[in-house]
């Protein structure tokens, strides 16, 4: 009697079996991969330290629509210590850049307050380029239960 399936067959399966249960992790590596280069566009291949940058964002957000945002760094914003630019990046949203605000030191504060656009619930990431080349950022997670910029 002859097998309904042969070897070839089940290796078929098998494989594509496989490739369908590696997509979400596929997709989710290629998401953390344009974060980065989105981040490393603007920022270069900097080591980013967690302290001095503070991000302000709700956990959870019921519209996905108009999410208020709060950046602060801490700087003295003296000609000597101040931040260069601060941007604001978020990993689910069809394009990562979200915002890019340039600062000096007549700036006063290292203070930005915005409402942005999330496309579900992700990372959202803050970065501070300082006048010396140090780079800041601060990484929060927002619970998103509308979705906005769905593509």
């Amino acid at each position: 009697m002859k097998s309904p399936i042969n070897r070839r067959q089940l290796l078929k399966q098998s494989a594509a079996a496989v490739s369908v249960l590696c997509l979400p992790v596929k997709a989710w590596a290629s998401r953390q991969d344009r974060l980065q280069k989105a981040i490393e566009s603007r920022f270069g291949p900097a080591i980013r330290a967690q302290d001095r940058v503070a991000l302000k964002i709700p956990a959870l957000t019921e519209n996905g629509y108009s999410v208020p945002v709060e950046i602060r760094v801490d700087s003295p914003m003296t000609s000597e210590d101040y931040v260069q630019a601060i941007g604001l990046f978020a990993e689910e949203n069809p394009i990562s850049e979200i915002a890019w605000m340039e600062l000096t030191p007549e700036s006063g504060r290292a203070l930005v307050k915005t409402r942005i656009r999330l496309a579900g619930s992700q990372h959202v990431v803050a970065a501070a380029k300082m006048n010396d080349g140090r780079v800041f950022e601060a990484r929060v997670f927002a619970i998103v239960t509308l979705a906005a910029c769905v593509i």
